[in-house]
């Protein structure tokens, strides 16, 4: 069980929570793209992209035994901010029809590139099961 740690000297969170607090064993989850089991990258759009990635963050917990409510931390690496900034309406949408209403603790990062060329998102998580 997760508890939610956000405390009022800090501004209200929006989508993600300042802290979360829990026991049990640790899963951390390698980065995942946006790429379907054969290895291709699903379509060229970021809400797509960060979609499969975040499907694929929850079949590795999944697999751990664990579920969504189980994530702690998520960051996410994206190759273009405000494309994600653009997108984010759709990529709400998208991770509440995968996370439902928790908001693990988050971290979004821009990074120059990531190793796979066609990928704009990649997203680590660490679960506690």
């Amino acid at each position: 069980m997760l508890d939610v740690v956000n405390p009022g000297a800090l501004a209200k969170p929006r989508g993600y929570s300042h802290g979360i607090a829990g026991a049990g064993r640790l899963l951390f989850v390698a980065g995942q793209i946006g790429w379907r089991a054969d290895g291709t990258i699903v379509g060229p759009g970021v809400a797509d992209q960060f979609d499969q990635a975040l499907a694929n963050v929850l079949t590795v917990v999944a697999a751990a035994g664990g579920d969504a409510w189980s994530i702690a931390k998520l960051t996410i690496f994206v190759t273009d901010a405000a494309a994600y900034a653009a997108a984010r309406p759709e990529i709400g949408q998208r991770y509440r029809a995968r996370m439902g209403r928790h908001y693990p603790a988050m971290t979004l990062v821009e990074v120059r590139a990531l190793l796979e060329p066609a990928a704009l998102v990649e997203i680590e998580a660490v679960a506690i099961l």
